[in-house]
């Protein structure tokens, strides 16, 4: 894996720009939801949210998500980037995966909308709309401080 080491900067970069963009589908998604359930099933403005919520899930967040994966899956296999036997990454991979995760169950919900059977309120997808918000400042906190 030594053909890495001078790409690193690169796949590095890609990675940043990746998780940039699957994070603005994460915190962007949920206030769609927040929207969304105030306008009336049926309605056009419901037809609207449909449309935005499937462009900005299937376009944008899952195709972030899957780069920032790749380019972190080379990033780890870049001989000398991560100390194995340090913690820090442990966390940072829990919180990537869970995520993941997150993302997963954000499309189950924008099914919910898509077949217009969502019983969630505001206050649920505004809650919901927190946990990226926490997952992003560990892992931040876990690559720069690397506190463990």
């Amino acid at each position: 894996m030594n053909w890495l080491i001078p790409l690193y900067p690169w796949v590095k970069s890609a990675h940043v720009v990746s998780m940039v963009a699957w994070m603005a589908g994460l915190f962007y998604l949920p206030r769609l939801f927040v929207y969304h359930c105030e306008v009336a099933r049926g309605s056009q403005e419901s037809e609207r949210f449909k449309i935005m919520e499937r462009r900005l899930l299937k376009q944008i967040t899952m195709p972030a998500m899957i780069a920032t994966f790749v380019f972190g899956i080379l990033l780890a296999v870049t001989p000398g980037v991560i100390d194995w036997a340090a913690g820090w990454w442990h966390l940072k991979l829990l919180c990537v995966l869970i995520l993941a995760a997150f993302t997963g169950k954000l499309g189950a919900w924008r099914r919910d909308f898509l077949e217009d059977r969502n019983t969630r309120s505001t206050k649920f997808y505004r809650i919901a709309n927190e946990v990226p918000t926490i997952l992003l400042l560990l892992v931040v906190v876990m690559v720069i401080v690397k506190p463990f």
